[in-house]
């Protein structure tokens, strides 16, 4: 082999501007923009919730001489929150930082990844308490055919007929709630069974090249807007080689791909309003981010090392049952 070699000429090191890590973007996680953030200074408190059936009702006369009008009133009651502190920290050792080559940002990288860790249990935590059956006012199950009851064709089905599904159920929301759902939150397949379906495609075929997009979704289904959650977890043991770790694990959605939720969400909080859910952050104890995320970078003598540590607070609230309409398995 003739000299010098390839091997002899230059030795491999790490690029300095490319890396590979498989972060998840803050738009994947879908958990507070579908019920608005409510700050609190408090860890734990009340609010009031008054009566629906008493604004649903008049008890106007007609007022006769010399005689008192009618009164009148409502019933109020109390509701609680309480914000739990969830934490995570990665510690930076002396010896690797001054091991490091200079591609390495120890402290950006370790502050990405417990960002990442907390939008991710977020999300896992919204899943758990409202995309699912047996939570809201009126839940519907998806079947192949013949339904019965609160059963529906699921719309990967060319004989289902969503747009009508979601303009009898917008009847029947605003009947019960006086207002009209203005919220979709679709699962990745059932997104997919929604704008591959032969009768949405006919319905747009002839705007946007036939691209079906949210906004169209929206309008179809007359809603302000429609959500898909995206975010995915690994499923799988922790191994110390990463190259059978990530063989050994599973990549699954946080919530159920084939579900859907349709609901009333105020843009933000206020008095006197409705809405299905809220998630209280306790900005008293932790004024953070826009994502509600503190991260907080301190020494760690006894371990020498940096600690880079973040923080978030809430608590996901059902303040609404009645404002939400669930729909299980919407795709086979």
């Amino acid at each position: 082999m003739p000299n010098p070699t390839q091997a002899d000429l230059h030795v491999n090191v790490p690029l300095t501007n490319v890396s590979i890590a498989y972060i998840q973007k803050a738009d994947a996680f879908i958990a507070t923009k579908v019920f608005p953030k409510v700050a609190v200074n408090k860890q734990s408190d009340l609010y009031w919730k008054y009566s629906k059936s008493d604004w649903r009702r008049t008890d106007v006369q007609r007022r006769a001489p010399s005689t008192e009008s009618p009164g009148v009133g409502w019933n109020v009651d109390t509701d609680s929150y309480f914000a739990h502190v969830y934490a995570v920290h990665k510690d930076i050792d002396d010896q690797l930082r001054a091991n490091a080559d200079s591609n390495f940002r120890l402290d950006r990288d370790a502050t990405a990844f417990i960002t990442n860790q907390l939008l991710l249990k977020r999300d896992i935590d919204f899943n758990a308490t409202y995309f699912k059956s047996g939570v809201w006012g009126t839940d519907y199950t998806g079947v192949a055919s013949g339904p019965t009851g609160n059963q529906f064709i699921q719309w990967n089905s060319a004989t289902s007929d969503p747009i009508k599904q979601f303009a009898d159920m917008q009847v029947a929301f605003i009947q019960s709630t006086g207002f009209k759902a203005n919220t979709l939150v679709l699962g990745p397949l059932a997104r997919n069974g929604l704008i591959n379906h032969p009768g949405i495609l006919d319905r747009i075929k002839y705007t946007q090249k036939g691209v079906i997009t949210d906004d169209l979704i929206a309008s179809l289904f007359d809603v302000e807007r429609v959500l898909t959650s995206y975010a995915t977890q690994a499923v799988g043991p922790q191994i110390a080689d990463a190259s059978a770790q990530d063989a050994a694990a599973t990549y699954n959605f946080i919530g159920n791909p084939k579900s859907a939720l349709l609901c009333y969400t105020p843009s933000s909080p206020g008095l006197l309003q409705p809405a299905s859910g809220y998630t209280f952050t306790w900005n008293g104890y932790l004024a953070g981010n826009s994502q509600g995320i503190k991260v907080k970078n301190f020494r760690m003598e006894q371990i020498a090392s940096d600690r880079v540590e973040a923080e978030m607070t809430y608590d996901m609230k059902l303040v609404g049952a009645d404002l939400g309409v669930f729909l299980a398995n919407a795709v086979a």
